[in-house]
C-alpha cells in the first residue's frame, strides 16, 4: 500500500525512526492506520476541502489524508509540542500540510472538515462544531454522542472488526 504513495513511505520511515525515542504509536498498528486513514479520506466529497485533523500524534489520519488528496488543505493539530515537531519534519516538502502546535479548542479558524481517530467523542463534544460543519471520525462501535451533529449510517472499516468511519454534519 504505502509503495503507491512515496510520501507516505517517507513518512512510515521517519515514524520508525523517531518512534524508538518519542512513543508516537505503536508499530504493530501502522499499517492498519494507514489503511483507515486511506479510506476515510476516500469517504470525504471531491473538490477542494479545508480539513483539520484533531489531536493528530503520528498523523493519523491527516497526513495519509493529504498524500491520497493534494487538492486539500490538511492541518495536523496536535497539543503535544514533540508530537508537532515530529509532525512538522515529517511534512516538510507536502506542501498542503500545516501543523498547529496547540489544543484543538483553542484554534479559532474554520474548517469545511474535521476529522480524528484517537480523541474521544466527549473531548470533541465541546469544540467540534465550532470548528467545522462535517466531520469524519474512526471509531469504535458506539456512535459519538456529539451534541449538533447527526450521524450517517456508520461505515466498517475493511479487515476491521467493531472499528468504523462515522461521517456526520452538524444542524445547529
Amino acid at each position: 500500500m504505502l509503495e503507491e504513495f512515496p510520501a507516505l513511505e517517507a513518512h512510515y520511515r521517519l515514524l520508525e525512526k523517531w518512534n524508538k525515542v518519542l512513543n508516537l504509536t505503536r508499530i504493530a498498528d501502522v499499517e492498519r492506520n494507514y489503511g483507515e486513514s486511506l479510506f476515510l479520506g476516500r469517504h470525504l466529497p471531491k473538490g477542494r476541502l479545508r480539513i483539520c485533523d484533531i489531536g493528530s500524534g503520528a498523523g493519523f489520519p491527516g497526513f495519509p489524508v493529504a498524500v491520497l488528496r493534494p487538492e486539500c488543505e490538511v492541518t495536523l493539530i496536535e497539543s503535544h509540542q514533540r508530537k508537532a515537531v515530529f509532525l512538522k519534519e515529517a511534512s516538510r516538502g507536502q506542501a498542503n500540510i500545516r501543523v498547529l502546535a496547540g489544543r484543538a479548542e483553542e484554534v479559532q479558524e474554520r474548517f469545511d472538515w474535521a476529522i480524528s481517530r484517537a480523541v474521544s467523542a466527549s473531548d470533541l463534544e465541546l469544540f467540534l462544531a465550532r470548528l467545522a460543519p462535517n466531520a469524519a471520525l474512526l471509531t469504535g462501535a458506539e456512535e459519538p454522542a456529539i451534541a449538533g451533529f447527526v450521524w450517517e449510517e456508520p461505515l466498517q472499516l475493511p479487515d476491521s472488526r467493531g472499528r468504523f468511519l462515522r461521517i456526520g454534519h452538524c444542524f445547529t
